[in-house]
């Protein structure tokens, strides 16, 4: 059974990214596209919604964020990981990754970029230019966010029992950690012994 895609309001879209799973980048302009994978992304603001993204400068995805200006950025799962890997292992300079992954897509609904329909989230982002790129880093507003219904809603992640569904962290040489048991800690009650500020 498949997931709706379902709006997260964009006070709450860089919640999807706050538990640091590995993501995957669509770009394209001129009739171009290119998708890989990025490890190292992050919610940078919440008003507007901004993300950050290590996105090497001498990258396809990097030529083609830096001149159509937009980006989108997913969420694959456990049961997307070989796709994962396999972007983000193969340059996309000579090869057309959505074709040779037999990837499926659908068009975002603010930028003209494909999204992958195999990922369980999905951020669209407009560049804002900045002088941290000359370090890599690319940031983006967040335009539009949507979520997998089976395991997003009501501005929660609720991983269930497929452990396909669940985001996934990438370590290196193929080895990826799921993302596990979610658990909550109540803050503490009144007259409970108060934790100083900077005691860690």
């Amino acid at each position: 059974m498949k997931g709706t895609r379902e709006a997260v309001e964009l006070s709450r879209a860089t919640q999807l990214l706050n538990h640091g799973p590995v993501t995957v980048i669509t770009s394209a302009h001129e009739g171009r596209t290119n998708v890989m994978a990025a490890s190292w992304a992050m919610p940078l603001d919440f008003n507007p919604p901004k993300v950050v993204v290590v996105v090497d400068s001498r990258t396809l995805t990097r030529q083609l964020i830096e001149a159509s200006g937009v980006f989108g950025l997913q969420l694959p799962s456990r049961g997307f990981a070989r796709e994962t890997l396999a972007v983000g292992s193969t340059p996309g300079v000579e090869l057309d990754k959505f074709a040779a992954f037999g990837l499926e897509t659908f068009p975002g609904q603010r930028i003209d970029v494909p999204m992958l329909a195999g990922c369980i989230a999905w951020l669209e982002c407009k560049l804002i230019p900045d002088d941290s790129q000359r370090h890599d880093l690319i940031i983006g507003e967040v335009v539009a966010a949507y979520a997998d219904s089976r395991v997003y809603s009501k501005n929660r992640w609720h991983f269930g029992d497929d452990p396909d569904l669940r985001t996934c962290h990438y370590v290196a040489g193929g080895t990826f950690f799921a993302t596990g048991e979610a658990f909550e800690v109540a803050p503490a009650a009144s007259g409970a012994p108060h934790i100083p500020a900077g005691v860690d």
